[in-house]
């Protein structure tokens, strides 16, 4: 080899030395953040609340995973209920507003429909932790002698098994992808001080310390009351609450303010010197006029940057993107020309006992670009014996009834306000109204039906009337009538489709099969559907089996709808549910060109095209009369 070749030899090995290097520093370099954000250590954010409850944890704790999410991490949820009910399921609506029903049937709190909406996820029943299911595990344990005859008491064994619970559940993936999440926030039920929540303050306590500070967020919500005789913000609500917060072992990274308006500098200046918490760490959740606004303010203050420094992760790296969030944020006001839906209920003096219902009625409103109005109608006030007794409240009822463009009749249990209800159906019917049956809805239908057409007049539910000689509701055989807690249909559970020419067929893109939540102990009677069918009322969707219908339509009926199933459960923002649209397109008029929309739709689907709806969600109370964009009438009043 002569000198040139050589010295060629040397550079071109060089060059590919240094490209090499470049190559192997790139690697390395997305490595290390592959690390940063998949190899670590799980994460933990704790939401609790001090003061008084109702303050917002849950929909802080829910804009706490979106803007975490936001920043490209995978985020799951923890609700922990400090009472002594195994789950949620035998509590009545008005004693803890509605039960929030799972893929796996677990019956929960309502604040897991809030995770599951916010982060389109899909949470489990161990995702909402109870007193009752910690004591029974423990039971359970010592039973089967697994304490090896030690005394078991709730330090270590109660709080061992809280922090245990929750090490496990937060392994298990929710966003429908492998492997576990990045960050997991827990939210801790009711306020500090109460006793019930006393053994997982301990629990938590020694958790965080397990863990590590760098992997542990401590965010404590509390309230900053405004006086209206002084008119000046008060700190000594929260003083205490955070003193107290911090006597039982757990020291606040971040104190996110409720108040009515934004705090003042002086204000902040008094918290951070008394509760010892960074000033830039002092978050204001101030009054706004949705709920979608909550994380912007959280964006708005850096506490993403509060939390990821807690988390010791790095914020440059990971940035909040939540340009689609503000654009849904800012259409959240626009919204002018009114849709009415008469929500016919008997859980009407509590609108928390339909919260996931009106989330889908108003996520559906907004693809149909219309300011959603809920005229709520007691269904006991339609009935005649109201009539007689409080002639103003039935004349009001019946105002309200006829006063919507659509009409949706909710779930529900027991035989109070039930006649009401198959009155409202009757109408809707008769007058051609759009109208929405969900479970019970789907069942006094049914009823009304048989009554109206087929000339049954005692037709009716065995629930309401065992001895009733025309049952066109029955009591499904698997169920158990002496116990409630988790008998009834639960979770997941699949629909096949009868009639490629149904509407809820075309709604749902022309799909053979749907996959919806349940949750009822009866169904309509199988022996009545041919008579039924034969008299003009088609049943478009059974199970598996057949013999469980599933979804009833009146082909006669410009919208005539009613499922045994709980479509709400499923709805999100950018998803809302087919069936809401459909009702909210029928009342304003737009279901013919939603149809044809959905056609359109499913065929470039087929091509690998795809198309999102750009919607938003809310649902708490303002002073304004509102409910985050939900105008609500009870008994002819603006409330």
């Amino acid at each position: 080899m002569n000198m040139e070749a050589a010295i060629a030899l040397c550079l071109s090995n060089l060059v590919l030395l240094v490209q090499s290097s470049i190559f192997t520093a790139l690697i390395f370099s997305v490595w290390a953040c592959h690390l940063l954000i998949d190899g670590r250590k799980m994460k933990y954010v704790l939401v609790t609340g001090g003061v008084v409850s109702g303050l917002g944890k849950g929909v802080t704790a829910s804009s706490i995973g979106l803007i975490l999410k936001a920043c490209g991490l995978r985020v799951t949820s923890i609700k922990i209920d400090p009472y002594l009910n195994t789950d949620a399921g035998t509590m009545s609506p008005f004693e803890h507003g509605e039960v929030y029903v799972l893929d796996d049937g677990g019956e929960v709190d309502l604040d897991l429909g809030n995770y599951e909406r916010f982060l389109d996820i899909k949470l489990t029943r161990d995702n909402n932790i109870t007193t009752g299911k910690i004591y029974q595990f423990v039971i359970d344990k010592e039973r089967r002698g697994d304490y090896l005859g030690t005394t078991v008491q709730v330090v270590p064994h109660i709080t061992d098994a809280i922090q245990e619970w929750i090490e496990r559940v937060a392994l298990i993936p929710v966003d429908g992808k492998e492997g576990s999440a990045d960050v997991c926030v827990i939210e801790l039920g009711g306020t500090i001080g109460d006793i019930e929540s006393m053994p997982f303050i301990e629990a938590l306590g020694q958790f965080s310390y397990r863990v590590g500070a760098g992997n542990f967020c401590l965010i404590h919500v509390s309230l900053v009351p405004v006086l209206d005789v002084v008119g000046e913000q008060k700190t000594k609500p929260t003083q205490h609450s955070v003193r107290g917060l911090r006597s039982l072992g757990l020291i606040p990274n971040i104190l996110v303010c409720r108040s009515t308006t934004e705090l003042d500098v002086n204000v902040k200046e008094k918290l951070c010197r008394f509760c010892h918490v960074p000033l830039e760490n002092i978050i204001t959740l101030y009054d706004v006029s949705n709920i979608w606004n909550v994380p912007l303010l959280l964006q708005d203050q850096k506490a993403h940057e509060a939390i990821l420094k807690a988390l010791n992760l790095k914020s440059d790296c990971l940035k909040p993107d939540l340009v689609e969030w503000t654009s849904r944020a800012n259409l959240c006001d626009t919204l002018h020309e009114p849709i009415r839906i008469a929500m016919v209920g008997k859980y009407t003096g509590l609108t928390d006992s339909y919260l996931s219902v009106l989330k889908a009625l108003l996520h559906a409103s907004v693809a149909c670009r219309r300011k959603l109005c809920i005229n709520w109608v007691p269904s006991s006030d339609l009935e005649d014996a109201t009539a007689k007794e409080n002639p103003d409240a039935y004349k009001s009822a019946w105002n309200l009834l006829k006063g919507a463009d659509g009409v949706l009749v909710p779930g529900g249990f027991g035989d109070r306000g039930v006649e009401g209800k198959i009155l409202a159906a009757k109408y809707a019917r008769e007058n051609r109204i759009p109208y929405f049956g969900i479970c019970l809805g789907m069942q006094i239908a049914v009823i009304e039906f048989a009554r109206s057409v087929l000339g049954r007049q005692d037709a009716n539910s065995t629930e309401f009337d065992p001895d009733t000689q025309n049952p066109c509701v029955i009591f499904m055989p698997e169920g158990s009538k002496t116990h409630m807690g988790g008998t009834m249909r639960l979770g997941s559970r699949r629909t096949y489709f009868q009639s490629t020419s149904s509407i809820s067929y075309r709604l749902y893109g022309n799909k053979s099969f749907i996959d919806e939540r349940h949750r009822h102990r009866y169904e309509v009677n199988p022996d009545m559907v041919q008579q039924l069918e034969d008299a003009g009322l088609s049943f478009t969707g059974k199970d598996e089996s057949g013999d469980r219908m599933e979804i009833i339509e009146l082909p006669s009926h410009p919208y005539f709808i009613g499922v045994q199933f709980h479509p709400e459960f499923k709805s999100r923002p950018g998803k809302p549910s087919a069936l809401f649209i459909g009702l909210i397109a029928a009342a304003c008029g737009q279901l013919d060109t939603l149809l044809k929309k959905s056609a359109t739709k499913t065929r470039r689907m087929s091509n690998g095209t795809s198309a999102k709806a750009h919607l938003y969600e809310n649902a708490t109370k303002l002073a304004n009369g509102s409910l985050d964009g939900i105008y609500c009438n009870w008994n002819g009043l603006h409330v």
